[in-house]
């Protein structure tokens, strides 16, 4: 499976900035809107919450047969059955984890430079996340990337790479022409008062059109 995934626009989730009352309504509206892999990212919660929230976003993941990764949680990636995890510089080494999980499960690691990029690959990742590349509200002290070591780590790999960091409508024209596989986003879908819309619209632009249909909502 992990070798079809379409990284065309990928959820990472974050209760901070969410639009919707329920985390598992914002996922779903996100998902019908186009968005094609979810990444579970529960900082804040217990073990036991993570696991719970887990198991039910999950259940919807599963209905619409979407990837779910788990950010950083190892244990809560395989105790709930996920796709993948993913891992970033201060999480546990990609060599490691690659050992624990299966072959069949998808890793991801976030990168922001060559050498980090060259190291993931060596350690068995199956996709990057490459960024901040703009600053953002929900990771304050990321490292910026400019576009051209962008251009250098998609020289350098030949796995899919997503762009992470400030993407919303005002900047994914940048990485229209870049080679990347796809978009990460937070806050331009998860915050948005139509999630749907606002996931439908990025994928429209990122593939080089635009969009004024109605969108999708879940009921």
């Amino acid at each position: 499976m992990k070798h079809e995934i379409d990284y065309t626009l990928y959820l990472v989730t974050d209760r901070e900035f969410m639009s919707a009352n329920t985390l598992e309504r914002a996922v779903e509206e996100a998902i019908v809107g186009g968005c094609t892999v979810i990444q579970l990212r529960e900082k804040m919660a217990s073990s036991l919450e993570f696991y719970r929230t887990a198991l039910n976003i999950k259940a919807i993941t599963d209905k619409y047969r979407v990837p779910l990764i788990i950010n950083d949680r190892v244990d809560i990636a395989l105790a709930v059955d996920a796709d993948g995890i993913h891992l970033g510089q201060r999480d546990l080494p990609a060599g490691a984890v690659r050992k624990i999980i299966s072959n069949d499960k998808i890793m991801g690691v976030s990168v922001s430079n060559f050498q980090e990029a060259v190291k993931a690959v060596a350690d068995g990742a199956d996709y990057l996340g490459v960024g901040a590349m703009y600053a953002t509200d929900s990771k304050r002290d990321a490292e910026i990337v400019s576009l051209a070591e962008l251009k250098t780590i998609r020289n350098a790999v030949d796995i899919p790479i997503v762009v992470i960091g400030g993407i919303n409508k005002n900047t994914v024209q940048d990485f229209v022409a870049s080679g990347i596989d796809g978009l990460a986003v937070i806050s331009a879908v998860i915050s948005q008062k139509d999630i749907a819309g606002a996931a439908k619209e990025l994928i429209t632009m990122f593939r080089g059109g635009t969009s004024n249909s109605p969108s999708l909502t879940v009921i």
